[in-house]
């Protein structure tokens, strides 16, 4: 089963995420503005959700599409194996202990503006 994240203030508007056997587990709106930049809201609505691992290839690409390319938003979720960094247009998928690959996503993050304290998705 998939697990993950995403938090609503991260999607472009007018965007869906529609991937079939998604289920919301939990969701909720927080302050983070100790953590936030300038440029993004100090609330955030997170949304927890699990999904069929088959369902994992369709998610990405549905959750690349929907992100917003500004401030390095990123959506992840994670398998028993692997997990999954999702950026507007680019998803990166490597298995769990993978620091070469964990480091290839982190460093793309950087490169689109993902603030470093918010590089932190561990595995």
């Amino acid at each position: 089963m998939l697990r993950g994240r995403i938090l609503l203030e991260s999607l472009r508007v007018g965007a869906d995420v529609t991937v079939p056997d998604v289920r919301v587990t939990r969701f909720g709106r927080h302050d983070v503005s100790g953590s936030t930049v300038a440029t993004q809201p100090d609330v955030w609505s997170f949304l927890d959700f699990e999904a069929p691992d088959g369902r994992a290839d369709e998610l990405a690409e549905a959750l690349a599409a929907a992100l917003l390319p500004d401030d390095g938003w990123y959506a992840d979720f994670r398998s028993d194996d692997e997990h999954v960094v999702v950026f507007a247009g680019r998803a990166f998928r490597y298995r769990k202990g993978d620091a070469a690959g964990r480091e290839e996503a982190v460093a793309y993050g950087r490169s689109v503006g993902t603030p470093e304290h918010q590089l932190d998705w561990g595995d």
